[in-house]
């Protein structure tokens, strides 16, 4: 299922929202610009900046080749990087839909703050159920989960205009939030346990579906800690 907008209105202008999804742009405009001097310094800059789970247990293992600061910077670092145009396309699509409301709730600063919290909880998520994996992994899509975790707590009556595939022809529902972001996380769930079991992700990395798992459920505790922002504000009132 592909949402194509939701319902849900929003009273002021996602200006940090904008602001990330520009900054992924730029970032990932970088990698291709990167990536057409040859594959090995893009391969390079994946590697360093990305979450790779074996630099963290050799970090705070005190290994002299992998430093605590500079480890860790890659959980922020790799929410910006991204590894093709599918990806991209697909994280910042989501992150349009949902994350207005989102900055609309909590207001620009908190917002940000909300962004990356969600962001680190995916990646030391995805760090911990994948220990000894030396495969880096990148993406906003743990920042955006979390995203996805607020608003369905926030808003569960919202509906989302969805694509929807029947075997042979495409049509267009409109969902309730709860229905459709509850599905994308049983779907993340369900995927993560099975590579899990099958230990498909430590071999050959993929889709950090655990992450997704770490930053939903981030989002869904963090937004009910994080304040509102003053009604008078919110709705330019004097």
């Amino acid at each position: 299922m592909i949402p194509i907008r939701d319902d849900q209105p929003r009273f002021s202008t996602p200006f940090v929202n904008f602001f990330i999804i520009g900054l992924n742009v730029v970032v990932f405009l970088f990698e291709l610009s990167m990536g057409m001097h040859g594959r090995r310094a893009l391969n390079a800059l994946i590697f360093q900046s990305g979450v790779v789970p074996l630099h963290f247990e050799r970090a705070l293992a005190g290994s002299p080749h992998s430093t605590v600061p500079a480890t860790f910077l890659t959980t922020l670092t790799s929410m910006y990087l991204h590894g093709g145009w599918l990806h991209i396309i697909g994280n910042l699509w989501f992150l349009w839909i949902f994350g207005d409301n989102i900055e609309d709730y909590l207001g620009h600063f908190r917002y940000l703050i909300f962004y990356l919290l969600c962001g680190f909880a995916a990646a030391l998520t995805h760090i911990a159920l994948n220990l000894g994996s030396n495969e880096p992994t990148v993406g906003a899509s743990g920042a955006i989960a979390g995203v996805m975790g607020g608003y369905v707590l926030l808003y569960p009556r919202a509906r989302v205009l969805t694509l929807v595939p029947l075997i042979i022809f495409f049509t267009f529902w409109w969902v309730p939030a709860w229905i459709f972001l509850g599905y994308w996380f049983v779907i993340q769930f369900l995927s993560g346990a099975a590579t899990s079991i099958a230990e498909t992700s430590r071999a050959t990395g993929g889709v950090a579906f655990w992450a997704h798992v770490g930053g939903f459920v981030a989002g869904v505790i963090l937004i009910k800690v994080f304040p509102q922002r003053t009604r008078s504000y919110r709705y330019g009132s004097w």
